[in-house]
């Protein structure tokens, strides 16, 4: 077991977690446990630190993509002409963009659409549980993720099951594409525009999920969600006229440039906090 200690400034766990863009993570003592693949990890804010615990260190020290330096977004955003982008970037300044396996997070955002994050966790967990691999670290035992093989045999009765409703014959197209061939690892090297192109021709995967996997999977800063939360953010605060949320997404990346995903991400957050209050 390993342990890494990081500055706090710019990494409020419960608020990173809790930002919508990763579902398969628990409270655990006075922290909370995340799964990624196969690999888990504790980590709590302490002080002004945060604490990871884990046996595979290194893979969430990538994770967390703790070598971004976020205060330079901080800085940008502290200087926008908008309230409303000031204001959630001060409230919401420990969220981080999460580096996810694409996979995962592909399979993940199909499910995430047109649903709420306690049925989508459900689903992953009944998923994960049946079809992935018994893990054990010194926090007890957990599931990982499907692996590419056990994906593959499932049907889209399997996916039906799970509780995944009108999405188990988009992930059962998944599963016949990665029959096929896709791989979603070599599109690592390739521009925003070129993965977001490949995305969108996946059944079940529309603008808004496509820009979920760009940010949260390829960690694309040039991408920008656009939601129900940003669309009416853009109508009141901008005064937009836009109805495509695709045509939005460009006007805000045009806007915020490579700090577009991570500004999201704040406004996202803040606006979603403001509602559950």
């Amino acid at each position: 077991m390993k342990k890494l200690v990081y500055d706090g400034e710019f990494f409020n766990v419960a608020d990173t977690l809790k930002s919508g863009q990763i579902f398969r993570y628990e409270n655990y003592l006075d922290g909370y446990r995340v799964f990624s693949k196969n690999k888990e990890c504790f980590l709590k804010n302490e002080d002004d630190k945060v604490v990871i615990f884990s046996d595979d260190i290194d893979y969430f020290y990538q994770f967390f993509n703790l070598d971004y330096d976020y205060k330079k977004v901080y800085d940008f955003a502290l200087n926008y002409d908008n309230e409303i982008v000031r204001l959630s970037a001060q409230k919401c300044r420990g969220v981080r963009i999460l580096k996810q396996d694409p996979l995962e997070t592909v399979f993940s955002f199909i499910i995430s659409q047109n649903n709420n994050i306690p049925r989508i966790t459900k689903s992953l967990n009944y998923l994960c549980q049946k079809y992935g691999q018994k893990m054990a670290s010194k926090r007890g035992e957990y599931y990982s993720f499907l692996e590419k093989g056990a994906l593959l045999s499932l049907s889209e009765e399997d996916f039906k099951i799970s509780g995944v409703g009108y999405r188990a014959p988009y992930l059962f197209n998944l599963v016949n594409e990665l029959k096929n061939g896709l791989d979603f690892d070599l599109f690592k090297g390739l521009s925003t525009k070129e993965i977001y192109e490949k995305l969108i021709k996946i059944k079940g995967v529309g603008d808004k999920v496509a820009n979920c996997i760009l940010l949260f999977g390829y960690n694309k800063y040039n991408s920008f969600p656009v939601d129900v939360w940003i669309e009416k953010w853009y109508v009141t605060d901008f005064k937009g006229k836009l109805k495509d949320r695709a045509k939005i997404s460009e006007f805000f990346i045009n806007e915020f440039k490579d700090f577009s995903g991570i500004i999201q991400q704040y406004i996202f957050y803040y606006k979603r906090s403001l509602q559950e209050k």
